[in-house]
């Protein structure tokens, strides 16, 4: 096994510091950090190739990678990849020598207590590495599919199928959207509402860019058939503006939904509680006080919901219509299928996101998951571009399908 340093797609992000004044100039911010870990409160991110060379010369590969908000929210604190390179060859890759790699699952859950044992940042590492054995396991299949390999693992009977792509527009609010209704995205567009001024005192900022997209929805489409879901993630934000209160920020997402209509509206992360059980419990009270008032918005949960307990604590509770499952903070890709089919028991749905600072191998691995598990959407990644994030999954997605279906035809 070796591992290589790299970067990922975007910047690592000190959420703290951003919420407690930091100031935008230019792609950087000024300000002092808060978050352990962080050197500037922006910072390039990073990733660590793993590469895996097996008996026969094949050499799979996955990519560790962290979240653009690490260290916040009971996440893991922001690796460094000259480090996290170097632990993984020294500490890691002697323990795994000889092992065989024929079952994912059992390899990927082996080589995650190997880890846990052994690198500072574990579920960076697990989940480069899950990357790598799943795509060793689909080539000692022969097909090279791994979705397959899920499907078959985890035996799962639906059909692959595409599912959903949500994009995100980073920082472009305006210009990104055009370019995603011009490419007809079932989902946007994110909005990275992650500054207070973007939400208003009493919600009136957000709700003014909710219009804007609705009216630019019309303007642009070319067809009346095209009816994307209004999504945005706004950090908490309106649970702040209206001071905790959750009457108060159920009165300003109605007014929100107002605002999309005739669009399905989502709304990521509106209130942070501060740690998880005391999240579950604000929001199963936010979303009941929206249902008893004949609201149908769509609560997504994201921060606290960081490894598949925490999921699955969510989704017994029905605190939220979809959890957002973020690939990095959960590790190794075996405990990321694990939550999304615990999901979908529990009839809630499972967003297979992560995050605009992964990699093209890290965005190629979850478009395999999320085709043999049929999520409700499936978030294009990396980058804050949009075009690239959105090309690398869709494009991953039918190439998947395509071979799936010359295989079913040659069985035939």
């Amino acid at each position: 096994m070796l591992a290589s340093p790299g970067l990922g797609s975007f910047f690592f992000d000190d959420q703290a510091a951003i919420k407690a004044g930091a100031q935008t100039d230019g792609a950087a911010y000024i300000g002092q950090t808060q978050t352990p870990g962080f050197r500037a409160v922006r910072e390039p991110s990073e990733a660590v190739s793993v590469m895996i060379v097996l008996s026969d010369g094949y050499v799979a590969k996955g990519d560790c990678a962290s979240v653009q908000y690490t260290g916040v929210g009971g996440r893991e604190p922001r690796f460094h990849a000259d480090q996290l390179a170097s632990q993984m060859e020294q500490q890691l890759a002697p323990r795994l020598m000889g092992l065989q790699v024929r079952s994912f699952r059992q390899m990927a859950i082996i080589a995650e207590k190997i880890i846990d044992e052994c690198v500072q940042s574990p579920r960076a590492a697990a989940y480069g590495m899950s990357q790598a054995l799943l795509d060793a396991a689909a080539h000692v299949a022969g097909h090279h599919l791994m979705a397959q390999v899920i499907k078959d693992e985890w035996q799962i009977n639906k059909p692959l199928t595409m599912v959903p792509i949500y994009g995100q527009c980073g920082d472009e609010r305006y210009r990104n959207v055009d370019k995603m209704i011009q490419k007809n995205v079932p989902v946007l567009p994110h909005g990275l509402i992650n500054t207070p001024d973007l939400v208003g005192v009493d919600g009136e900022r957000l709700e003014e860019y909710i219009r804007w997209v609705n009216a630019r929805i019309a303007q642009l489409r070319v067809s009346d058939d095209y009816h994307p879901v209004i999504h945005v993630d706004v950090y908490g934000l309106i649970g702040a503006c209206a001071a905790g209160s959750i009457e108060s920020t159920a009165k300003i997402i109605q007014r929100l939904a107002s605002a999309a209509c005739p669009h399905q509206l989502c709304i990521e992360h509106p209130l942070d509680a501060g740690g998880r059980d005391a999240q579950i419990e604000a929001l199963g009270a936010l979303r009941q006080t929206l249902r008893s008032r004949g609201c149908k918005v769509v609560i997504v949960a994201d921060e606290w919901a960081n490894t598949a307990d925490d999921v699955h604590l969510f989704a017994e509770a029905g605190a939220a219509d979809m959890v957002h499952i973020k690939t990095p903070d959960l590790g190794s890709l075996h405990n990321t299928i694990d939550a999304i089919l615990d999901c979908q028991r529990h009839g809630v749905g499972p967003f297979l996101g992560g995050s605009c600072t992964e990699t093209d191998l890290s965005a190629r691995a979850t478009a395999n998951v999320g085709i043999a598990t049929e999520v409700a959407q499936v978030l294009a990644k990396p980058g804050m571009g949009f075009d690239e994030g959105f090309s690398i999954v869709l494009n991953e997605m039918n190439r998947v399908l395509r071979v799936a279906r010359m295989l079913i035809e040659s069985d035939d």
